[in-house]
């Protein structure tokens, strides 16, 4: 990913947190030059100072089996907002977007052992609805057996994490002052958040 130095995100738990916040992600892989993308929901844990993300296809996905053996890129991003030339000094600038972006590459790791698949669902369900988890808990044994055959669970360790902020960072402080008073107004709530990131990468 293009990263000028302004941009970087240096901060490794900043990353992390936004990653954790933002876990709905796109994993990519290529085959034969062709890409291919899944979206998918993912936990992202750190241990020992090594980063690792976890999650599963449908069995019946064909890019469950592309990323034995292969490099994989995982996306994650979320807010997002149109940055109007009205907010610069200047007449003379252009439009352009504000974001946050981690791209985050690693190799797969298939998890074929049952109670590991049935460790990785129940930590899913806690992360994202745990008012279903004591449903969960209740179904037979032979149901969740049956749901887990037709999944592909697996896990990255991370090994290149490319972060980027791109926040108005080179733009002067009245400059970003206007975005940020602007963007805090809208009813949009992508342009809310970048607002309220923008506000807190000035601390």
């Amino acid at each position: 990913m293009y990263i000028p130095h302004f941009n970087l995100i240096t901060d490794k738990k900043e990353a992390i947190s936004f990653m954790q916040r933002y876990s709905f992600a796109t994993i990519v892989t290529s085959v034969n030059g062709l890409p291919e993308a899944t979206h998918l929901p993912f936990l992202v844990k750190e241990e020992n100072d090594k980063l690792f993300l976890l999650s599963h296809f449908a069995k019946a996905n064909p890019q469950s089996a592309q990323i034995i053996d292969n490099t994989s890129l995982v996306i994650f991003t979320e807010p997002h907002a149109y940055i109007s030339p009205k907010h610069y000094e200047k007449e003379e600038n252009v439009p352009t977007w504000n974001y946050i972006a981690i791209h985050a590459y690693g190799k797969a790791v298939i998890i074929e052992e049952e109670d590991k698949k049935a460790e990785l669902l129940k930590h899913t369900i806690e992360s994202y609805d745990t008012g279903y988890l004591q449903q969960w808990e209740k179904l037979s044994d032979h149901y969740k057996s049956k749901m887990m055959k037709g999944i592909v669970a697996f896990e990255i360790e991370v090994t290149d994490l490319q972060a980027k902020k791109k926040l108005s960072q080179n733009k002067s402080e009245i400059e970003r002052e206007n975005i940020i008073n602007s963007l805090s107004k809208s009813t949009d709530s992508n342009e809310r958040e970048i607002a309220a990131y923008m506000n807190k990468s000035k601390h």
